[in-house]
């Protein structure tokens, strides 16, 4: 008995050293935690709490009746969704889109780091930044007003230089064949500059005695790019990659919304636009918040694979 109850105190002085230390920590770090408050709630309020919305997929909701009360019919959003015949020409628009940006838009901001990392002119690479950032802060409004103005048949200062020049006018807005490398390109002008601010503060975390050994042994600054900088950022690119993957079924609904139009209805249709007629404007939350936890799915899939994958091969991953 006295051995047992030497132990039950042991933990109990355990516990109430760990709350001690716990409460230290708070009092300590309380400016901290305050800095962090409204992130914290930002995410709770936003993100979390909403989630329990998500089980309306699997009911006949009615907003008279609320979420309690809506009939229940399991996957038959899902069903309907899954057979109907839109449904290959969303999933393949959405999945271009996404590959196409993935493919182009996301080295670009790292090549843009590494070459900006290059400029030893502080207040010249200070201007640099500071155009290269500025797209980022344009609404999507304004750049497609400012593609419309560039890029029209009929007054597009292209193909008003074309015309001048005595070629003949591209149909840059309506042809079908050009509308994903617009968006794509679209994506590249509005955010590279802005992708470079995490890769740039990788970099500076590099140790600068690697680059100093580095001239010692005769390595240009090519070689020092190569075997220094990009190994000194390679777990920061994994992570924004298997991010990235997260949000491959996710191409950005204002964007195509403001760029469609009829003649290139059959690419520009997306999941996004999809629920935004169907949810949006007919009214069907249900079977729209169906389409949203697929999409929720297929992405939670590909971070899960992709964290793998990176642990496989010896990476940090995300978790």
């Amino acid at each position: 008995m006295d051995i047992q109850a030497a132990k039950s105190m042991s933990q109990t002085l355990t516990k109430r050293k760990s709350r001690s230390s716990l409460w230290a920590e708070l009092k300590r770090d309380k400016y901290l935690y305050l800095l962090v408050l409204p992130g914290v709630l930002y995410f709770l309020v936003f993100k979390y709490y909403p989630m329990w919305g998500v089980i309306i997929a699997f009911q006949d909701y009615s907003p008279y009746m609320g979420v309690l009360k809506s009939t229940w019919v399991g996957f038959e959003h899902f069903i309907r969704f899954f057979t109907n015949p839109s449904f290959y020409l969303l999933f393949r628009n959405t999945m271009m889109i996404s590959l196409l940006s993935l493919v182009f838009f996301f080295p670009l901001p790292i090549v843009l780091s590494l070459c900006m990392n290059e400029v030893s002119n502080k207040y010249f690479k200070r201007i640099i930044q500071s155009i290269v950032y500025l797209p980022h802060f344009l609404s999507w409004v304004i750049i497609a007003g400012i593609t419309f103005l560039l890029l029209s048949q009929t007054n597009g200062i292209v193909n008003l230089i074309l015309e001048f020049m005595g070629a003949s006018k591209i149909a840059f807005l309506t042809s079908e064949s050009l509308f994903w490398a617009l968006l794509t390109g679209q994506n590249i002008w509005k955010d590279t500059g802005w992708g470079t601010i995490i890769f740039l503060a990788a970099i500076t975390g590099i140790d600068s005695q690697l680059y100093e050994a580095a001239k010692l042994d005769g390595a240009n600054r090519i070689r020092q790019m190569w075997h220094i900088t990009l190994p000194g950022i390679r777990n920061v690119i994994i992570i924004l990659l298997i991010l990235r993957l997260g949000h491959i079924m996710d191409v950005g609904f204002e964007q195509v919304f403001l760029m469609a139009n009829g003649a290139v209805a059959n690419v520009s249709d997306v999941f996004e636009t999809y629920v935004y007629r169907n949810g949006i404007q007919q009214g069907q939350f249900s079977y729209t918040t169906a389409v949203g936890l697929f999409k929720s799915v297929i992405g939670l899939v590909l971070v899960i694979g992709a964290n793998w994958m990176a642990k496989r091969f010896g990476e940090e991953g995300v978790y």
